[in-house]
């Protein structure tokens, strides 16, 4: 039986993140910089609320390529503050 941190609670997707993320160094810019915009959506909320949303916000930021999210519009901005699929706080 596979041994894991009581955080990671009974959640299939948390028990994953758990098993295959959390604790493995990333040596991957695009992976770090995806982490880096979660880590940021995160604050306050609980991780469990950002990993249920991760696959919104990985199509609604462009798959993370920082070059095409540098490029975004002001009418981009204003879409994304509409999108469900992630947490929107105009801060």
């Amino acid at each position: 039986m596979k041994t894991r941190c009581p955080w990671s609670g009974e959640d299939p997707q948390y028990k994953g993140y758990h098993d295959k993320e959390w604790g493995v160094p990333l040596y991957d810019d695009k992976k770090l910089f995806e982490m880096l915009i979660l880590e940021g959506a995160q604050a306050g909320l609980s991780w469990i609320t950002i990993l249920k949303r991760r696959e919104g916000y990985r199509q609604a930021y462009e798959d993370f390529h920082p070059e095409k999210m540098a490029a975004w519009s002001d009418e981009k901005l204003e879409e994304l503050m509409l999108d469900s699929r992630i947490i929107r706080n105009k801060l």
